[in-house]
């Protein structure tokens, strides 16, 4: 009968102690998230007992088998979510496994500012580790995809709509892309593109020409203005001399140009080629397209930077070519 008591207390203080390990081993961080938040990608198909040893091997959880156990007790073990996680400071193994069955994964905002350009949002999202910038270059080039798209353009430039968005890791570069250009169709309403038939340009054109004033203008307030002179070029078939055309030819967006840039043999060249160049330079906001279909009512032909932020606006060529010369002398004191 002692015997019997003696081998039930053993086996009472096993369960214990069992017990307490289960306990330490979900309720105690280990000693890298004691340190700090980490992130962590939780890949995707890889089962229960993959992500527990990925886990394990990031030093999120002590044990792969405690954490696959502590899963089957929840009755979770199949409804885990792949994705990017921030593990807060201290968290345990319970609360780890709480985020992965919540799905709460890491949003990444992403800006696309208005007159971003496709090379730049392809290394905006590179460096927020989402896509590389290389697959939405080509992507963004893609004819199948532009297809797919309903898209009769050289490219999805322009077609991209200007804002924030909130992205998570595992979308697919067709994902992303595509969501932006849903956001352009959905601001260019039925209003907006009969505006443009009445002005004479398909949607192609009024991106294109919008694009055109959104890298030209600095403040929203002169956009009317550039849109005039734009317009009163076209009517007169004068090239629109644009000079961020000629930096998307040549590769040199936001960049100064040379002589020998302006001279490019390009059909984005727009001060050797009159008319519209084949398609957008940039992703133009509403206000640029606004100002497309709405230029103010004014003769102008030219204009020139008085400084960074604003332009003088001229009828003649006198006048614009005085105004060059008084900008360049007062830069140059």
């Amino acid at each position: 009968m002692a015997k019997r008591a003696r081998h039930l207390v053993a086996t009472l203080l096993l369960a214990v102690a069992g017990l307490a390990a289960v306990a330490w081993l979900g309720l105690v961080p280990t000693a890298a998230v004691q340190a700090a938040a980490r992130r962590v990608d939780v890949p995707a198909n890889d089962g229960l007992l993959g992500i527990a040893r990925h886990l394990s091997d990031q030093q999120i959880i002590r044990s792969p088998a405690a954490f696959a156990a502590l899963a089957l007790l929840r009755g979770t073990a199949r409804h885990l979510k792949a994705g990017e996680y921030e593990i807060p400071q201290n968290a345990s193994m319970l609360r780890v496994l709480q985020l992965l069955e919540s799905g709460r994964v890491i949003q990444h905002l992403v800006l696309l500012p208005e007159g971003g350009s496709v090379v730049e949002l392809a290394h905006t999202l590179q460096r927020e580790g989402l896509a590389s910038a290389a697959d939405i270059v080509r992507l963004a080039h893609d004819r199948t995809f532009l297809q797919a798209l309903g898209i009769e353009a050289p490219s999805l430039e322009g077609y991209l709509f200007p804002d924030t968005y909130l992205l998570v890791r595992g979308l697919t570069p067709q994902e992303i892309l595509a969501r932006m250009v849903l956001r352009l169709r959905a601001k260019l309403t039925p209003e907006i593109l009969e505006q443009a038939r009445a002005r004479g340009l398909d949607p192609h054109q009024l991106l294109t020409l919008a694009s055109i004033i959104e890298r030209e203008a600095v403040v929203r307030d002169e956009m009317p203005l550039i849109a005039a002179v734009f317009w009163n070029r076209l009517k007169l078939d004068m090239p629109l001399q644009a000079d961020p055309t000629v930096q998307y030819a040549v590769g040199k967006e936001r960049r100064a140009l040379t002589r020998a840039d302006l001279a490019a043999d390009d059909p984005y060249n727009t001060y050797r080629r009159p008319g519209l160049p084949p398609g957008p330079i940039a992703s133009p906001g509403l206000a640029a397209i606004e100002a497309a279909l709405h230029p103010a009512p004014v003769k102008y032909l030219y204009f020139v930077s008085m400084d960074e932020r604003h332009h003088f606006f001229s009828t003649t060529i006198t006048q614009h070519n005085a105004a060059v010369a008084r900008y360049r002398l007062a830069r140059a004191r």
